[in-house]
């Protein structure tokens, strides 16, 4: 029995990358060995098994053989006569297709460490070809790695590119698509998840919403980079800057989703394309089984960020609606995700990456006077009902008024 550091650990040591799990792979072994050493089973269609004491997971070296389309249709064959290449030859990149024994010596039969000094993802084998999820998994590698200068080889593009072509990215399940898609929401720069897929195809058939965008003309007076699928990506850069919330990235993605909705003969205005993203973005998230708290967000950011850009020209009582319509009074910290989402919008626009933008403060310091309202007090003197919303209201009105004036008198000074 031989045991061996494989994958993303062995990888991001030799990076330099902090890494968090290990996992390992046992070579000549059976399951009876490993269970009789303690190790405890949690494979379903592979044997994988549980260290006693790490509680780290053991894989059984093995084989895999293609039986029907999708990342599903495998077949599954580990033996003690496995060997270590023959494992490592099914996996997707050279980069993750390493091993390191107990003595810490490097077994790297397809050169992943080149490709680590070349900063190449580049597939192993044409085995690639027979699982849909890689091309999910190495558009995320990219995202992640970007920083480090690290670029996707031209003939594992071209493999992906063939492989959508053949049909294979039809077979995605939703759910797996979103857990990749919100792993690289959580990267450095998740932009570049979306640029490998659509350098491949597989944008138009796992986000075709997005993927639409590339082409639309946006007017040149408030966005000099013109190309709303330019913009969107912009836009997720900017907010990796602000937050590293993904349902904040994921709206910002998606806020513009309706400008797909436009008649070309419009271009490059964009009426009313507030309202027409809402229908895109439920269908997409519920195709994707996005979580409803990101799907909500996005609502939000896809809806009111024109609101929230002409925040300072907003009638008191506008401004009201929008604290209300947003549900800012019982959801403020989500509010405060919205406005995030807002600002990634508008810095994501070439020339306008460090403009200022004071809207949040002002939103946000108009809600903190609408909670201040003394509701109690209200109720105290006999209010209910209709007549005491109505008094709340006025209360707020007026502090919102106050605001207004006093940001007027600020601007003039």
């Amino acid at each position: 029995m031989q045991v061996y550091l494989v994958g993303g650990a062995v990888r991001d040591k030799l990076l330099g990358y902090p890494y968090h799990e290990r996992d390992w792979v046992v070579v000549g072994a059976t399951p009876e060995a490993l269970l009789a050493k303690g190790f405890t089973p949690v494979g379903k269609d592979f044997p994988v098994f549980l260290h006693p004491t790490t509680k780290e997971e053991y894989a059984l070296a093995r084989t895999e053989r293609k039986t029907a389309p999708g990342y599903t249709g495998f077949a599954f064959h580990a033996s003690p006569d496995v060997s270590l290449e023959e494992d490592l030859i099914r996996r997707d990149l050279t980069i993750n297709a390493i091993a390191e024994d107990e003595q810490g010596q490097l077994f790297d039969p397809f050169n992943g460490a080149q490709d680590i000094r070349d900063k190449k993802l580049r597939h192993v084998s044409d085995a690639f070809s027979e699982d849909p999820v890689r091309i999910l998994r190495i558009a995320r590698f990219a995202a992640r790695y970007h920083h480090l200068g690290f670029t996707v080889a031209k003939t594992t593009t071209d493999l992906m590119r063939s492989m959508v072509e053949a049909g294979e990215a039809d077979h995605l399940v939703a759910e797996r698509a979103w857990k990749e898609m919100s792993r690289a929401l959580g990267e450095r720069n998740p932009e570049v998840f979306f640029q490998v897929l659509r350098a491949c195809g597989a944008l138009a058939k796992i986000l075709p919403e997005l993927d639409q965008l590339f082409g639309i003309p946006q007017p040149p007076q408030h966005h000099p980079e013109i190309d709303t699928g330019v913009h969107s990506l912009m836009v997720l850069q900017q907010a990796c800057l602000l937050s590293d919330d993904t349902c904040v990235r994921f709206a910002a993605l998606v806020h513009d989703l309706g400008k797909g909705k436009t008649p070309a003969d419009n271009w490059p205005r964009h009426i009313n394309h507030e309202q027409l993203g809402l229908p895109v973005i439920k269908a997409l998230c519920k195709r994707l089984a996005v979580p409803n708290e990101c799907r909500d967000l996005g609502l939000l950011a896809a809806q009111f960020h024109t609101h929230v850009h002409r925040a300072f020209e907003l009638r008191p009582d506008t401004l009201l609606k929008l604290i209300k319509q947003t549900d800012a009074l019982r959801r403020p910290e989500r509010f405060a995700q919205l406005l995030l989402a807002c600002e990634a919008d508008s810095r994501g626009r070439t020339g306008f990456e460090q403009c200022d933008y004071s809207q949040p403060q002002y939103l946000l310091r108009a809600l903190e006077l609408c909670q201040q309202v003394d509701v109690k007090t209200l109720v105290a003197s006999g209010l209910q009902g209709l007549e005491l919303g109505a008094a709340i209201d006025a209360e707020r009105l007026q502090r919102l008024k106050e605001l207004q004036q006093q940001q007027r008198k600020d601007q003039t000074q």
